[in-house]
């Protein structure tokens, strides 16, 4: 059986549906009986009172599916009807069958004029995974009225206009109260568009046979709060300030002294043997007020940079760093030190000017910093974020955490990570240096860099989290997380 972690695309859940149906003995058909069936259960188990459905089909597999439960629906004794578009005919013998037998069961089908009734539920069966393109006009005057109508929307496997192998809507996309995937979990239900859209995600596996996951590769994991202790084990009796690494945060140019403070505070926080900062020199004494474990140095210059790299494990590069000349010195400085390093903000944008291969790095972009580093236009990343971490990842040959609704982890052959935690909240100044930091502290500890790129940007999404939930996302600052830092840095040890 697939890992419950596990997210596919929608190539591998094709291959799963064709190993499904051999396994249980050639019939096509019944995948669509069980997710119409699974589907018809759990509207039961979420809306037992709705007596009046509407259930849109498309004309594919989806709005098969979409019939197999107005089928049941029809059945119990629900005033349900199917409503589809005067284009959307069911094609394929799957659907063509599924719309016959509620048919035959006395079912009616209307077409779909400028509204949808009055009912307690609607189910969108539309498109499901098939939908690869923008929406036609008349589908998005369909999924308007959707969006439009005061009950609550269930979508079958895909909110209609999603893309279910990146979560992009590229025009109109259904406003789901709940989605049920099928088989699977799809990886484009985890990132970007899709969260606005999906609403709650639950997943009928449709109690395929095991042998049907056999050579099927999932796009990427989904990262939940059971994977902190895995790499935050309890410290051992015997250590020492030297056993956890010594960060040196660098940045902090005139007038951003607050991002190099978070950054290294972050570092200590998530449990960094020694930090030092290397800053502008009106920034040490306020930082040394704020956080006087931090060891800040003032530096006019790279020579005076040198003692410090040496003395470090891991550089974390870019906190209010600026592009002035002072800048690109620290900047080319600490790139071609050979240290371990985590590089973020305006690091990655000097990058970008000047792109090189950086193997030893952990580079941290927003979207738009994401964009400059492939020389493309934020909406560009947007429409595809696995994809465009991959490119990076390619491109610089090294790890990146795409950051944004539903963050990225990937690295050059390794299965991507995407961070289920973190809210809205989180868009706030300060935030992103505070990931640094974490991520540094826990290269210095010794995981490798993908684990730490992995684990630290779940540790800080959950961080976030913890602290929306004791005060409310809007107005929370990235200071908020220091306190929730330290207390999920330290999870209970995993139960053998």
């Amino acid at each position: 059986m697939s890992d419950a972690s596990n997210l596919y695309d929608r190539n591998a859940l094709r291959v799963l549906e064709t190993q499904a149906t051999a396994a249980l003995g050639g019939d096509a058909f019944e995948l669509m009986r069980r997710a119409g069936q699974a589907a018809w259960g759990y509207l039961l188990q979420h809306w037992p009172d709705a007596q009046r459905i509407a259930v849109v089909c498309g004309p594919g597999n989806n709005g098969g599916d979409g019939y197999v439960l107005a089928r049941h629906a029809q059945q119990a004794g629900r005033d349900v009807c199917v409503i589809c578009l005067a284009g959307h005919v069911p094609h394929g013998k799957l659907a063509v069958r599924a719309c016959s037998e509620y048919e035959s069961a006395g079912g009616r089908i209307e077409s779909f004029a400028e509204a949808l009734p009055r009912v307690d539920v609607i189910v969108d069966a539309l498109f499901g995974i098939g939908l690869s393109r923008a929406p036609e006009a008349d589908t998005v005057a369909l999924i308007d009225a959707i969006n439009r109508h005061a009950a609550p929307v269930f979508s079958l496997d895909v909110p209609s206009g999603i893309d279910s192998d990146n979560g992009h809507a590229r025009s109109a996309a259904v406003n789901a109260d709940r989605t049920l995937q099928f088989i699977a979990a799809h990886c484009g239900l985890q990132t970007g568009d899709a969260l606005d859209r999906v609403g709650e995600r639950a997943v009928a596996t449709l109690d395929i046979p095991d042998a049907a996951f056999d050579g099927v590769q999932p796009a990427a994991k989904r990262s939940g709060a059971e994977d902190l202790a895995i790499y935050l084990p309890p410290r051992l009796r015997n250590a020492h300030k030297g056993s956890y690494g010594h960060v040196l945060c660098i940045g902090g140019d005139d007038g951003m002294g607050g991002a190099i403070a978070l950054c290294a505070e972050a570092a200590l926080r998530t449990g960094a043997g020694l930090v030092s900062v290397a800053t502008r020199h009106p920034n040490v004494v306020p930082l040394l007020v704020r956080r006087p474990e931090a060891m800040a140095h003032g530096v006019d210059s790279a020579d005076d940079l040198q003692v410090s790299i040496q003395a470090a494990s891991v550089v974390a590069l870019g906190p209010g760093l600026g592009r002035s000349a002072w800048s690109r010195a620290l900047f080319s400085s600490a790139l071609v030190a050979n240290k371990s390093i985590v590089i973020d903000a305006d690091a990655l944008n000097l990058l970008a000017e000047l792109p090189r291969a950086l193997p030893a790095a952990i580079l941290t972009p927003h979207p738009g910093e994401a964009a400059r580093l492939l020389g493309v236009s934020t909406a560009d990343i947007q429409a595809d974020r696995y994809a465009a971490a991959q490119s990076i990842a390619e491109k610089y040959k090294c790890t990146i955490v795409l950051k944004g609704a539903g963050t990225i982890v990937v690295s050059p052959n390794q299965t991507p990570f995407v961070i289920a935690a973190g809210n809205p909240g989180m868009a706030s100044g300060g935030m992103g240096d505070v990931l640094t930091g974490v991520i540094a502290a826990l290269r210095a500890q010794g995981l490798p860099a993908f684990d730490a790129a992995h684990c630290g940007a779940l540790l800080h999404a959950l961080a976030g989290d913890a602290a929306a939930d004791s005060g409310g996302e809007r107005g929370m600052i990235a200071s908020d997380l220091f306190p929730q830092l330290r207390t999920l840095a330290n999870p209970e040890p995993v139960q053998q």
